[in-house]
């Protein structure tokens, strides 16, 4: 598995509507998107309390030749096309839970260093603590990643409610859900 997840900072005047109108037309188009657990497409809105309008992108593929093969394809050209090349943050998985990707309406991201001290073995069993932890207080999945190349740890958690400091998810593709509430 591998973790994608890129953020387009936008103007603060910018019309949001014309984000939900481009998701609302481009999201369903991954509904089947052979070797992706799942897409979110979510925002943060100005007008709604957040810091900033901002449209963002998270995958959870199944396949990393899957996720190759979208940044190489016509896909990812439309977002290059559209809001220039972002910054693609790529994650290792080290735990992820699921349940029903029903009612999913908010992404939280949480960012840990880790210490150089550290065992990442006991981190990963930790993590997969706290993803089952999260399922059982209602979150729609949980997914904890490591960043080698900062040492970090990066938790994406999908949830049924929020404030405006998360992203609200516009449209969840989930073509490979099943597999990850499996793993």
């Amino acid at each position: 598995m591998l973790v994608l997840r890129y953020r387009h900072r936008l103007p603060a005047d910018y019309d949001m509507a014309r984000i939900r109108g481009r998701v609302a037309e481009r999201g369903p188009l991954w509904d089947a998107t052979p070797g992706l657990g799942f897409k979110a497409f979510s925002v943060a809105e100005r007008a709604g309390g957040a810091a900033g309008n901002v449209y963002a992108a998270t995958y959870l593929w199944l396949d990393p030749a899957a996720a190759s093969g979208f940044l190489t394809d016509d896909r990812f050209r439309a977002v290059t096309d559209g809001f220039g090349r972002p910054r693609v943050e790529t994650f290792l998985p080290l735990a992820v839970a699921a349940s029903s990707p029903d009612g999913a309406a908010v992404l939280v991201q949480e960012v840990v260093p880790i210490a150089e001290t550290r065992g990442l073995a006991a981190l990963r069993a930790a993590e997969a603590e706290r993803a089952a932890s999260a399922l059982a207080e209602g979150a729609c999945a949980a997914v904890s990643a490591l960043d080698p190349g900062a040492w970090r740890l990066v938790r994406l958690t999908l949830r049924r409610d929020g404030d405006a400091t998360h992203e609200r998810v516009l449209h969840l593709a989930a073509p490979g859900w099943a597999r990850l509430s499996h793993s």
